[in-house]
């Protein structure tokens, strides 16, 4: 546990600040790892989709699940699924096992009451919150059971073909801007970017 620990503690510098969320989804992705019985992901041996979505306050779980499990939106193995859901499904790509993980509502009130949060119900920034409150928070999630607050599926087939990397770049003809060969557009006898082209995509 102690090794997980110093996992979480870095997520949440990652993160930049420390909330419930990210803890949660530090846990999820641990978990996730753990059923699969995989290392956290290196390159790109695990994908994962995150259910997060877009705005609303408990996005920071997709920032604690790219920690944890190493799937990342720069190496392209992590994407986001607009469920709002605080859920991830993690998938070997070798075998395309997958595990769905998701968190349960159990602390929903002992969360909504912590000084923490009444303080950002008020608009306060989480950094300006004071660490005492912060860490009793990440604590609480942190050291529930695993039982009691998240929920973990069955280990099942996923099925989808990988496509390997498209490697290599190529200068925009019109603005000069380094492109990848996969978002090139032809313009007459050019090669030029998404943005110069005149297409939507």
């Amino acid at each position: 546990m102690s090794n997980d620990r110093e996992v979480l503690l870095k997520a949440l510098e990652f993160h930049g600040h420390r909330c419930w969320a990210s803890v949660a989804g530090v846990r999820a992705g641990l978990a996730a790892l753990r059923v699969l019985a995989v290392q956290r992901s290196a390159g790109r041996q695990l994908h994962a989709f995150v259910e997060i979505g877009e705005d609303h306050g408990g996005m920071c779980f997709g920032d604690g699940v790219q920690y944890a499990t190493g799937c990342t939106l720069g190496k392209g193995n992590l994407e986001k699924t607009p469920y709002g859901k605080l859920a991830v499904t993690l998938i070997e790509r070798a075998s395309n096992r997958a595990v769905r993980v998701s968190y349960k509502p159990t602390l929903a009130k002992r969360i909504a009451e912590s000084a923490f949060m009444v303080k950002r119900a008020q608009g306060i920034e989480p950094d300006q919150i004071p660490e005492a409150e912060q860490m009793e928070l990440v604590d609480l999630v942190w050291n529930a059971p695993e039982s009691d607050i998240l929920t973990i599926g069955e280990v099942f087939h996923f099925d989808r073909e990988w496509f390997p990397e498209l490697m290599g770049f190529v200068p925009c003809a019109v603005c000069g801007e380094l492109t990848a060969r996969a978002y090139l557009r032809v313009l007459g006898d050019k090669q030029v970017c998404i943005p110069c082209s005149g297409y939507g995509r």
